[in-house]
């Protein structure tokens, strides 16, 4: 098949070499605001240029991935979905949830399958314990927690227009505990604080947080985020039952060590960086997409799932505007009353 990659940034470029080693894939078509950009993939990946996202839809693909700029990304998909051609975009669908909602009703409409990069669906820790929910071996789930640490903040320039800590980072933890658990969050209480670069807290963002989630069944989330993490990167998911406990990202590589004496774990050097710790997740999710794209399977990621965690990340940020749980039904509302 013939799949076109808008945007040759870090995770557009990263993505294309993830393609280029699919066998099912056998041309890549790539555009780029920055030509320089499209040009290098096509030198290493084998890629065909379009000067356009107009003209890699009119080139015959089977399939688009967009990983371009936030801003763009609503434009593209309802591009894609007007042209019949099955879509791959990274978090977010949108800017605010008002385009979301819009983009989420043209591709019901439509018929067209739209995926939302969320990795850690397809991350092996994170299926094995879903799988885990799902079959009872854990019992009645009573807690789950998931953890986001990066080893430092983003640049300035991006802080700026990422929409907050909780939409652009734990907005991962919000979708996964979701996934994993097959529960809705139905109140979000969460809190927040600075302690590193003063261009976030200038930005009106925090660097460190945390959102205490109430399940629809009583099940309690407590995920925890930080920009400043100098052991390395850091991503766990525990889920805790009333017969058993499983845990994701406890591998040889957590950036964590202990002070227990003569405990050796772990042994291998942390995690320092997203496409280190989720390289085989990257890989599983775009293999997904060809699925998607031949027919073989609906998106296992759609619109839908990716606004769900959209309204966590709207209750939270709310929250900590106002000191208050915020319950998903009130964020809904005024989403909808918005848009």
């Amino acid at each position: 098949m013939r799949i076109g990659i808008l945007g040759l940034g870090r995770i557009g470029a990263f993505h294309a070499g993830t393609l280029a080693g699919l066998d099912v894939v056998e041309e890549l078509v790539v555009s780029d605001p920055v030509a320089a950009a499209a040009s290098a993939a096509a030198e290493k990946f084998g890629a065909t240029v379009a000067d356009s996202p107009e003209a890699v839809f009119a080139s015959g693909i089977d399939g688009v991935v967009i990983t371009a700029a936030t801003d763009a990304h609503p434009g593209l998909i309802l591009a894609a979905v007007e042209a019949g051609i099955p879509v791959f975009c990274e978090k977010p669908v949108a800017k605010t949830v008002e385009e979301s909602l819009t983009v989420l009703h043209a591709v019901r409409d439509s018929g067209i399958e739209a995926q939302i990069g969320f990795n850690r669906r397809f991350d092996a820790g994170c299926v094995t314990a879903r799988e885990a929910v799902l079959s009872g071996e854990l019992g009645t789930l009573h807690t789950v927690r998931s953890t986001t640490l990066d080893p430092a903040p983003p640049p300035a320039a991006y802080v700026a227009v990422s929409g907050g800590i909780f939409r652009d980072c734990a907005v991962h933890d919000f979708d996964v505990v979701r996934w994993v658990t097959g529960r809705e969050v139905v109140e979000v209480y969460a809190t927040g604080g600075n302690k590193g670069a003063e261009y976030i807290e200038e930005a009106g963002d925090v660097d460190t947080a945390s959102a205490l989630l109430t399940f629809d069944d009583g099940t309690i989330g407590v995920i925890s985020n930080t920009r400043h993490n100098a052991r390395g990167y850091d991503v766990r998911l525990e889920v805790h039952g009333m017969k058993d406990s499983i845990a994701a990202g406890l591998d040889t590589q957590l950036p964590l060590r202990s002070a227990e004496p003569g405990v050796t774990f772990p042994p291998g050097p942390p995690h320092t960086f997203f496409m280190d710790r989720f390289a085989p997740a990257y890989r599983a999710e775009l293999t997904a997409f060809t699925e998607v794209v031949a027919g073989t399977r609906t998106s296992p990621c759609t619109v839908a799932d990716a606004l769900e965690a959209s309204w966590i990340a709207e209750a939270a940020t709310l929250s900590v505007a106002q000191h208050r749980p915020v319950r998903l039904d009130e964020v809904r509302k005024e989403g909808a009353r918005a848009a």
